[in-house]
């Protein structure tokens, strides 16, 4: 046999071990793979000899794995699923046009949304899915192309292209500002400070750079997404530190005001981070130079 064709087993007999093996009966598993019960049996027949191990205890009609098939399944069904998710992207990238995006949620809203007839325009053959995501995963496991990434190029197992970095700014009401004025930065100690659940230490950055280093703990409630906070600050809860680009509509409407002119910048950025093999597929190339050039254009 060949030694490249050795550790590989027919699909046929694969597929049917797996349903077998869910369904614990070989009548049912026949079902759920096209075949009779009689020929889910020689295709399991198949494996175990090729295996040279047992994988069932027959028990008349019902079958149970036995340990060493327990443990063959563990290891094999994730690859098999891997298989069929990216037999399925193919497909559909191939017929569709079609990419599944994941985003952070207020980037998705106000950065994304508002562009995306721009892209319909360019590439109306185009179909693009979207979810919302706020932390790293797999892109391949969860059968994403890319996402939208703020931080550092460091997301595992993805190509990594630049977009823009963001100045963040204290805001707050402007009605709220008028209660409470701040004559210096340092009378924002005393004030309701409000957090972004990702962005703890955002404040302590941002006094630092207002030459404040040794500022007492700093607390205070927190919101899981931008745009919650931007509604918090707007109505009255305190101060935020939010990325300009993101509140620029509260800002023109003067629901939230600037105070203080400083922004919080460091080395952190926006990045769409891409699956392995990108650049072989022609919608993901296309959407990834769309990105790009529309980030060139961000006022941050």
């Amino acid at each position: 046999m060949n030694e490249s064709r050795r550790f590989l087993p027919p699909m046929a007999a694969l597929t049917s071990f797996l349903a077998a093996a869910r369904h614990g009966s070989f009548s049912r598993a026949g079902e759920q793979v096209g075949l009779t019960q009689s020929a889910v049996s020689r295709q399991v027949a198949v494996l175990e000899e090729w295996l040279q191990t047992s994988l069932f205890d027959r028990h008349g009609r019902r079958v149970e794995l036995n340990e060493a098939g327990r443990a063959y399944a563990e290891q094999i069904k994730p690859a098999l699923d891997r298989i069929r998710t990216a037999t399925e992207r193919t497909m559909n990238r191939t017929h569709n046009r079609e990419l599944n995006i994941a985003t952070l949620p207020s980037f998705g809203m106000r950065w994304l949304a508002p562009r995306l007839p721009r892209l319909t325009a360019r590439h109306p053959e185009m179909t693009v899915n979207f979810a919302a995501r706020s932390f790293p995963f797999d892109l391949e496991e969860e059968g994403f192309d890319a996402a939208i990434h703020f931080g550092q190029p460091d997301w595992p197992r993805a190509s990594h292209l630049f977009l823009f970095r963001e100045q963040a700014v204290a805001v707050c009401a402007p009605d709220w500002l008028h209660r409470n004025p701040l004559p210096s930065v340092a009378a924002l100690l005393d004030k309701p400070l409000l957090f972004q659940a990702s962005r703890r230490t955002a404040w302590n950055r941002w006094f630092a750079g207002q030459g404040m280093t040794d500022v007492p703990p700093l607390r205070g409630p927190v919101f899981e997404h931008f745009l919650m906070l931007a509604q918090a600050a707007a109505a009255g809860a305190g101060v935020a530190l939010i990325p300009r680009f993101l509140i620029q509509p509260e800002l023109d409407e003067g629901t939230l005001v600037i105070p203080f002119a400083d922004a919080l910048e460091d080395d952190a950025a926006y990045y769409l981070v891409r699956r392995q093999g990108w650049e072989q597929d022609g919608a993901l190339a296309q959407f990834s130079a769309w990105m790009e050039a529309e980030a060139q254009t961000t006022q941050v």
